[in-house]
């Protein structure tokens, strides 16, 4: 009965620097947010280019993808789709980069970040707002799918990424930036979830092992699975495809 009290789902969970440059808030999207994001999720899947499992070397993804200011494929990025009649994807809305400049300056105050970076208050807000990522990379996670150990290296830009995780709590593996193996840390990233690596851990090995049963929650407008939407800088000029 005292063990069932006290189970980490319970407790209240609390910012945590996992690494330099490496921080999780944890519920940092309200509820109304994350539905909010929910209902977006559904507009882009219905637009140029819907959620598909991209090959990798020949084989197909467990995780549905979609992206908007770039395409993904193959570790690749271009400006279409040559799967699905070179559509070209939808560009990243303003107010999705406002939320990537939010989730900087919360994630790295001085409260939150002592290792990386070293800015005060006001140099804190300006480098965030200058933050302007054109391409967000969103992966639907069906119960029951994984994401091995990579890294998000296809980008030409070290500017952080920023994550934002909702529906089903998956186990995060976050690693190291020269090996997919040990060390690394193993966290729960539940829905409405920030992390943001840049820095000293800009291109660390991360992965999904699994996703939790029964972890949605009860308000949630995601009935099943996972949705992630990372934001990325490419560093990439329109005309260019990075291969």
């Amino acid at each position: 009965m005292v063990d069932a009290l006290f189970t980490d789902s319970l407790l209240p969970r609390q910012p945590q620097e996992l690494a330099p440059g490496v921080i999780h808030l944890p519920g940092w999207l309200t509820v109304e947010q994350q539905d909010f994001l929910v209902t977006q999720f559904h507009r882009w899947g219905a637009g140029s280019i819907p959620p598909h499992h991209p090959e990798i070397y020949g084989k197909k993804m467990s995780v549905k993808l979609t992206s908007l200011g770039w395409h993904w494929s193959n570790y690749s990025y271009s400006r279409s789709a040559p799967e699905f009649g070179g559509r070209a994807p939808a560009p990243v809305p303003d107010w999705l980069v406002g939320v990537g400049r939010k989730a900087l300056q919360d994630a790295y105050s001085s409260s939150h970040a002592s290792s990386w970076p070293q800015l005060s208050v006001p140099e804190l807000a300006t480098w965030a707002g200058t933050y302007s990522p054109d391409m967000a990379l969103i992966n639907y996670y069906a119960p029951g799918t994984s994401m091995g150990m990579h890294q998000d290296k296809e980008e030409r830009s070290s500017a952080p990424v920023v994550s934002l995780s909702i529906g089903q709590t998956a186990l995060f593996r976050a690693g190291n930036t020269e090996t997919k193996t040990r060390p690394y840390q193993d966290i729960l990233l539940a829905s409405g979830d920030l992390l943001v690596f840049g820095g000293p851990s800009r291109f660390m090995y991360h992965g999904v092992p699994k996703l939790l049963e029964g972890t949605t929650p009860s308000d949630c407008l995601l009935p099943e699975g996972r949705i992630n939407i990372t934001l990325r800088v490419t560093g990439l000029h329109a005309s260019e495809k990075l291969a």
